[in-house]
């Protein structure tokens, strides 16, 4: 028997790619070949991004994850964060480059021909593309499996009468998905502040999704034991941890002066805030947060994004003095959320940021914007009892007094610390080997072969 080919093509933005990245560097440490397809604008991007650490392109020599681009139909100037538009010219463009690109990969490793393609949320027709070519599938998700239990069962909540074929609820309610789960506000469906076309888009790609026989969860049987159980195609084959520092795939540079800023704090003593690479905070609640973070008097760590063009979107209050903090563009996350420094972590709850705090061992204060994000706060808050949500006011800002209020009570509370730390090791325990999860990528493996 050869060693696996895999060719893993992940939807262009982070929070696909750097899951999908991450299981190519497992799939890798077991010896598996990987070619990793990025779109043209995102690739060139990761490049500059990447430029302390080794670009994309100086790691085809030699290394088993080798990387290759095709265009995503859209002109440069187009603005890549309007995701319909992305995913429609995606789909529109690439189908008909992928055959050509894949007898090409095939011609250059004659005895290692691509054997499985693994995809994200949103490439699902590269699934039918390998499909046709006699190719094995897989889908990698890169939210949690409550969420893609969600996305499941959306047929059957159309049935019931709990949404409208536009996805949004007929009801305000409270509705489980299956019995062994937690109760969901029909209002936190991960898709309920999406356009009418991406809920469309979600129906179709879960239907072109059948193709993939596995579909890969970053999470473990401990964390999400019920969402698991609703199909046996989910697997679970998380926390996925790795991260091999040569490879940058990163849209922004990382500051790592901050890491050196954290050597010089005391234990557990920085307040680390991060809304991951989509979330745009509001004018006036960037002034409530700023001011609020002052009002602490704790050192803090503050991931202010740049905006796609480069710019900061937001304008820091006068009487903002930010003296004990650090603010910085981008961060290598991973390595922040497992320094001694800090305390705990103002997160949007995005999935990637959520399981890294977990993994982290780090009490998790709760700002979600859209999405899963919900239902994500829902499980840190109410199932795994690891953090706290935050109050918006009557103006719908959360204030700088809430931040402050909270972030006491959050440092405050023992419970939650020692279930934090409770539950990074039994998260972590399952990626080591005769672990769930590592039992679980070694099955995959030799069924892609």
């Amino acid at each position: 028997m050869g060693i696996p080919h895999f060719l893993a093509i992940p939807y262009p933005i982070l929070g696909h790619v750097n899951p999908l990245m991450q299981f190519s560097q497992v799939l890798a440490k077991h010896g598996c070949k990987i070619t990793f397809l990025n779109t043209e604008f995102s690739h060139k991007r990761a490049n500059i991004a990447g430029g302390g650490g080794a670009g994309l392109d100086k790691l085809n020599d030699g290394s088993q994850i080798k990387f290759v681009t095709l265009p995503d139909g859209l002109a440069p100037e187009d603005d890549r964060s309007d995701h319909p538009k992305v995913i429609f010219s995606i789909k529109n463009n690439m189908p008909a480059m992928l055959p050509k690109l894949i007898q090409d990969i095939n011609a250059s490793n004659v005895d290692n021909n691509i054997t499985c393609i693994v995809v994200t949320m949103y490439m699902g027709w590269a699934l039918e593309v390998g499909h046709k070519l006699g190719i094995k599938g897989a889908f990698l998700f890169a939210g949690s499996a409550t969420t893609l239990a969600s996305c499941h069962c959306i047929p059957s909540l159309i049935d019931d009468g709990i949404i409208d074929s536009d996805g949004l609820p007929t009801n305000k309610q409270e509705i489980q998905l299956s019995p062994n789960m937690p109760m969901m506000d029909t209002a936190d469906l991960p898709w309920c502040n999406l356009s009418k076309t991406l809920f469309a888009r979600i129906v179709q790609e879960m239907q072109t999704m059948k193709l993939g026989e596995w579909w890969l969860c970053n999470t473990t049987c401990d964390l999400e034991p019920g969402a698991l159980a609703i199909s046996p195609r989910f697997m679970p084959i998380g926390p996925l941890m790795e991260s091999d520092n040569n490879i940058k795939t990163s849209f922004w540079e990382e500051d790592t002066t901050c890491l050196e800023w954290l050597n010089q704090q005391p234990h557990q003593s920085v307040i680390y805030v991060s809304f991951g690479s989509l979330a745009v905070v509001d004018p006036n609640q960037f002034k409530e947060l700023a001011l609020g973070l002052d009002l602490l008097n704790k050192p803090f760590l503050w991931v202010v994004r740049p905006g796609n063009d480069n710019k900061v979107n937001n304008e820091y209050p006068n009487e903002f003095h930010g003296s004990k903090g650090k603010i910085v563009g981008w961060s290598p996350q991973k390595k922040i959320l497992n320094h001694p420094a800090i305390s705990c972590f103002i997160t949007h709850c995005g999935w990637n940021s959520t399981i890294e705090g977990v993994c982290g061992g780090i009490p998790l204060l709760c700002w979600p914007f859209f999405g899963d994000q919900f239902v994500n706060k829902s499980y840190i808050c109410s199932v795994w009892k690891v953090g706290m949500g935050l109050d918006k006011d009557e103006n719908g800002l959360i204030s700088k007094e809430e931040i402050g209020k909270k972030v006491e009570l959050l440092l405050g509370d023992e419970d939650i610390k020692a279930r934090s730390l409770k539950l990074k090791e039994m998260t972590i325990n399952k990626i080591v080997k005769g672990g769930q999860s590592s039992k679980n990528i070694e099955k995959f493996i030799n069924w892609a072969n």
